[in-house]
């Protein structure tokens, strides 16, 4: 498919070196195969002295079938990879044997019988000289070079042709292989692209309003998408449900896992239950339905806030405990008076629950271990004690606390990429 780098030729070796260098430079600056290929093309003429040149490709072909890729007698270039339906195919002749024969060929004295398939394009020449360009130990194509005088390629000059224009043509693949996968890539940003605008648009569009009880919340998937989940249910008497989970593994599959979730917490029927009847139900239809066969869990921490005296019941199903500074007094402590195990491991699991009572002024953070588990540049992680080093403040709202939070973080990350989704919601109660 492509032309071939230059044999010995006799001449002003300066002048030739000095041609090869600026086409070797040429190359090693071209993205595009078909515009490496052209440019390629128009140097090599100006080095060989060839009156035609073909090149054939058996790609996705079985014999005798092969097609004509290129062509110095076309007045329009063909784009092989892109324009394939354009490509004459042929079947049978000189040419087709050549190319299924595997091996280099010199011809001294051509002779074309007039029904060949491809008579038109070996017409007026003598000499042919057939340069197979290897692909998984076949020619899968091949250079033909003409010349119509008899006897006009030397054989001293074929191992070097065939050797410097199979390392082309390999060039030529890597950047057709290079231009493939950069689509692919694209087209895969795209759906993950895709998948995480869904994704978002699951979580809640706008913090609610609770009495006693300033709420801030962020969210940021490592990648497009990603599984980590919050969300807030209103529920009766002025209660509230605050939901926050984290969906084990990345990117799409864990996002799919987060919108079932999402799906199955909404359509709870009993939604005003207690948390432990809520993530009993969650993991029932999870284990029952979606992870039993994938090895995927869920850990989560449910917790339903009262307004009226303060109170959060709360249960936990593997979750990293919230964190509770008690301005009043100082103290600091996890809510990890109730535990189980995450959700989807197993159908049948019992979780407990506990009643924390909050007063104002108390600081909460539910978080997913992206924050507590960030890295910086030597490997060390965030931890626990950095977030509660946060907490310290006791004047500020739960915007600036939830910002105070993400800057820690940040800073200590020292430009660290995420490894994984963070996702945070700040509560203080007011």
């Amino acid at each position: 498919m492509t032309p071939v780098l230059p044999g010995p030729q006799k001449g002003d070796w300066q002048q030739r070196l000095t041609h090869i260098v600026e086409l070797m430079r040429d190359m090693s600056l071209q993205t595009d195969p078909q515009e490496m290929v052209r440019s390629y093309g128009e140097k090599v003429r100006l080095l060989l002295s060839n009156d035609r040149r073909l090149s054939l490709s058996r790609r996705g072909l079985t014999a005798p079938k092969y097609r004509i890729t290129r062509s110095t007698t076309w007045t329009e270039a063909i784009d092989p990879w892109k324009q394939k339906d354009r490509l004459p195919l042929l079947e049978g002749g000189l040419l087709s044997k050549l190319i299924y024969g595997d091996e280099p060929q010199i011809i001294d004295n051509l002779d074309v019988l007039g029904d060949d398939p491809a008579a038109d394009y070996l017409a007026g020449h003598r000499s042919l000289m057939a340069i197979p360009m290897f692909d998984q130990g076949v020619a899968i194509n091949m250079v033909i070079m003409l010349r119509k005088g008899a006897a006009a390629f030397h054989r001293e000059e074929l191992p070097e042709l065939v050797w410097l224009s199979n390392l082309f043509g390999r060039a030529t693949s890597n950047l057709v292989l290079s231009e493939e996968v950069q689509r692919v890539n694209q087209a895969l940003d795209r759906e993950m692209k895709a998948v995480g605008e869904i994704q978002r648009s699951l979580l809640p569009a706008r913090v609610p309003k609770i009495p006693t009880l300033d709420l801030a919340t962020y969210y940021q998937p490592s990648q497009r998408a990603g599984g980590d989940y919050y969300d807030f249910f209103s529920l009766p008497n002025g209660k509230w449900g605050i939901f926050i989970a984290d969906v084990s593994g990345h990117g799409t599959p864990a996002a799919v896992l987060m919108a079932v979730t999402h799906c199955i917490a909404h359509t709870n029927p009993g939604q005003a239950q207690p948390p432990a009847q809520v993530l009993e139900y969650l993991n029932h239809h999870l284990a029952s339905l979606y992870t039993s066969m994938n090895e995927n869990f869920i850990t989560a921490f449910y917790g339903v806030y009262d307004p009226g005296d303060r109170t959060l019941t709360y249960g936990s199903a593997g979750h990293n405990p919230p964190r509770l500074k008690r301005c009043q007094d100082g103290n600091l402590l996890g809510l990890d008076g109730a535990s189980g195990f995450p959700l989807g491991i197993m159908s049948k699991g019992a979780y407990d629950e506990c009643v924390q009572q909050l007063q104002p002024g108390d600081q909460i953070v539910f978080y997913t271990d992206g924050i507590t588990e960030a890295s910086n540049l030597q490997g060390k992680l965030f931890g626990i004690d950095r977030l509660d080093h946060v907490l310290e403040n006791c004047s500020v709202q739960a915007s600036a606390l939830l910002a105070s939070v993400l800057s820690s973080v940040e800073e200590f990350s020292n430009g660290h990429p995420a490894d994984d989704d963070r996702t945070l919601i700040v509560a203080r109660v007011s």
